[in-house]
Formats: C-alpha cells, sequence, structure tokens
C-alpha cells in the first residue's frame, strides 16, 4: 500500500527541510512546486490523468477518489495544465508526495548556489522585429474597435552543447525569488516545464478561495532611486491601470458565481520579483458550496484569464494563433496541486521554459492594448525573459 502524506503542515519543522526537498528533486519523474504556503516533492508515478474530452475538474476528482478507495489517505494530484484547454494535460498521482514549510521560512535558501557554467546558442522565436510587427497589427485592428485586448508571446530557444542540468537551474530559480512559485514538472513524454511564476491563479483552502491577478509590469532597476520611481509611475499608468482592472473584472465575474461573498479591492497594489513590478490584486471570498466546487474548478472557470489572453477570449485567441509561430504548450497555462477534499494551489505558468534534450525554450509575454507601443512591448518580453536568463547563465 502506498502512503501520500497529508497535507497538513508538520508540527516540528526543522531548518533545512524545505530546502532539502528542493536539493532532492531529481528529473524527469519528480515533481516539485514551492508556494509561499508550503513546499512539495513528487516522486514517482502511481496513476496518471488520461486525455479525454469533457470537463476535467470531474475527472480529476474521479481520480483521486479512486486512489482513496484504494488505500491512500491523501492522495494529492500534481502537474501541468496547457494554454489550449483541450490540449493533453500533464496531470499525475505521485507514487510519494512529501511536505514540507515555505522556501522564504527556510534560512538555508539563502546560500549562495554556483553560477551556470552552460554554453547557449541563442536563437530569437520570433525575431524582435517580426514580434513587433504583430504588436502594430493587433494596435491597429483594436483602435478599429476589433477587440479589447490580447497578450502575445515570444520565445527563445537556448540549445547547449550537453543536456542542461535542470535541478541546479531549478535551485537558481527558487533562491532569485524564494517568495515566489517555483515548479519543475513533466509536462509531456521527454519534456519538462521549469519555472518561477508570481502569479497564483486560484486557490481554495476549505470554503475560503484566493486569487492574485496581475496586469500592468515594468521592469526593475538597479539603481534604488530609479526603481522606486518605476513602481511610483507604474501605479500611476493610466494605461497599466485600465488593463489591470479589465483583468480583475473578468476574476471578478468568473469567482462569483461559485461565492456566498466576494472581496475585491478597489484599487491594486504591487508586486515585486527579481526582474519586474507587477501591479497585483488580491481577491478573497467565501465558498457557497464547498463540498461541490474544488480549487480546479475554480481554475478551470478562470483559465484563461485576460491577463495571459485577451479580451474577448475567442478573438484573443484567433489573433495568438495567427500572430505567434509556435504552440504556447504549457506555457500560460496553469501548474499546481490539489488533493481529494478539493483543496489545492493553481499557478499561471508565466516566467517558465520547456527542457527538452539540449533545447531550452524560454517564453514570454506582454499584454498588448489600444494604447500600447511595439518598442514598449518587445522590451517588456525582453525583461521578463531575464528571470530565466539568469538562471541559466545565458545572455539575450
Amino acid at each position: 500500500m502506498t502512503t501520500v502524506a497529508s497535507t497538513r503542515a508538520p508540527e516540528l519543522v526543522l531548518p533545512g527541510s524545505a530546502t532539502a526537498l528542493l536539493e532532492e528533486y531529481a528529473p524527469p519523474t519528480d515533481r516539485f512546486l514551492a508556494t509561499p504556503h508550503r513546499t512539495l516533492l513528487g516522486h514517482g508515478t502511481i496513476a496518471e490523468l488520461p486525455h479525454r474530452s469533457g470537463p476535467l475538474s470531474p475527472r480529476v476528482r474521479a481520480l483521486l477518489d479512486a486512489r482513496r478507495s484504494a488505500g491512500d489517505p491523501d492522495p494529492v494530484v500534481m502537474g501541468a495544465l496547457p494554454f489550449d484547454p483541450g490540449a493533453a494535460p500533464a496531470l499525475a498521482v505521485p507514487q510519494s508526495v512529501r511536505w514540507a514549510p515555505p522556501l522564504r521560512e527556510d534560512p538555508l535558501i539563502a546560500l549562495a548556489v554556483p553560477a551556470a557554467d552552460t554554453r547557449w546558442s541563442v536563437r530569437e522565436v520570433p525575431e524582435p522585429e517580426v514580434y513587433g510587427a504583430a504588436v502594430a497589427a493587433a494596435v491597429e485592428r483594436m483602435k478599429a474597435g476589433e477587440f479589447d485586448k490580447v497578450v502575445l508571446a515570444r520565445t527563445l530557444e537556448l540549445t547547449a552543447r550537453e543536456t542542461p542540468d535542470l535541478p541546479a537551474m531549478l535551485r537558481r530559480l527558487a533562491r532569485r525569488d524564494p517568495a515566489g512559485y517555483t515548479f519543475a514538472v513533466p509536462s509531456a513524454p521527454g519534456r519538462t516545464l521549469i519555472g518561477a511564476s508570481p502569479e497564483l491563479l486560484v486557490s481554495r483552502c476549505g470554503s475560503t478561495l484566493t486569487a492574485n491577478p496581475l496586469a500592468g509590469s515594468a521592469p526593475r532597476s538597479a539603481d534604488l532611486a530609479e526603481d522606486v520611481r518605476r513602481a511610483a509611475a507604474l501605479l500611476e499608468s493610466a494605461k497599466d491601470l485600465h488593463e489591470h482592472a479589465v483583468v480583475v473584472d473578468a476574476v471578478r465575474a468568473a469567482l462569483a458565481p461559485f461565492c456566498r461573498t466576494i472581496d475585491v479591492p478597489v484599487r491594486p497594489t504591487l508586486v515585486r520579483t527579481a526582474a519586474m513590478w507587477h501591479l497585483s490584486t488580491t481577491v478573497t471570498g467565501e465558498l457557497a458550496d464547498p463540498g461541490r466546487t474544488t480549487a480546479l474548478d475554480l481554475a478551470s472557470a478562470l483559465h484563461p484569464t485576460p491577463a495571459v489572453c485577451g479580451t474577448p477570449t475567442g478573438l484573443a485567441r484567433q489573433v495568438i494563433a495567427e500572430s505567434e509561430p509556435f504552440d504556447r504548450g504549457a506555457y500560460t497555462g496553469m501548474v499546481g496541486w490539489q488533493n481529494a477534499d478539493g483543496d489545492g494551489e493553481w499557478v499561471v505558468t508565466i516566467r517558465c521554459a520547456e527542457a527538452e534534450g539540449r533545447l531550452l525554450r524560454l517564453f514570454a509575454g506582454a499584454g498588448v492594448v489600444a494604447e500600447s507601443s511595439p518598442e514598449a512591448e518587445t522590451a517588456e518580453t525582453g525583461a521578463k525573459f531575464r528571470t530565466f536568463l539568469n538562471a541559466v547563465g545565458a545572455a539575450l
């Protein structure tokens, strides 16, 4: 009989317990996720969610119920879901799951990790000029009234001479932003999704839900005075505040039907990562029927938000398909966990890459509205690439 650890925090917390899980991560079968509330490491696979048509959440619930009936006291599903809801999920119940407190509370997370020494060749897909032209074309269509917003992405294809060291890459990402959401999970046969996202899509704990949409960004500066100026300017930017409000309104509309009460702050605050400032709103709510509403039910109702797709959703998806010369895969999908009681955390998969052999494909996107400029959005994606480029020791 397989034993799966409880989701409850351990009574005795030892320094280094969270970083120990980080150090033990081993691809390609392990699944690692660190959030501001906990650190998880799943070993092996005891059951996978098959790819079928129809709603995803009931199938996940059935899989977890079956594992509980088979003797697992607290089974957990972990993994990633793609941007395209019709594409194959990468969700599984690990053979075992170990839990620890958050990385940010572990004093050992401050220890330095040796710099990456991998040599990379870099190819931009599409080239910045082509990406800028796509942004300009979208802006013209928005000014003509066709749609309100679209999120356009580009990629960097990094090729190494040898297979890159993914565990070392994950450790550098985690230490760069220990208060964020760091993950490494299998995303497809032979592929690993790895990243450090700043954005919680939604979590459920008992009857309480929390969502934290981010929209509107500015790059950080190494100069303290300039960094503060950029943060203050972002809080007053009409373009970014409008972009953020569109996302928050969509989150409220998607979650309200599940809630007895919902609280949405009037103005956003700021969230910072090592590379970016983001406008942030923390939405909380009390579920009307927590016995029937799981974390994945909520995540599925939200996905994709205007922060990763655009508005209206259908037309924004069409523009993305016409403008991006690649398949997003798990990028701007979600990664996370859920237990058999319906509690869980689902994170927006941004600031991420997909590793396959010697190839590492990085993704970054920018929200394009009628006031956008090709130069600004290209620069924003370049700034967002920095999170991963610093972790792998590459430069753009």
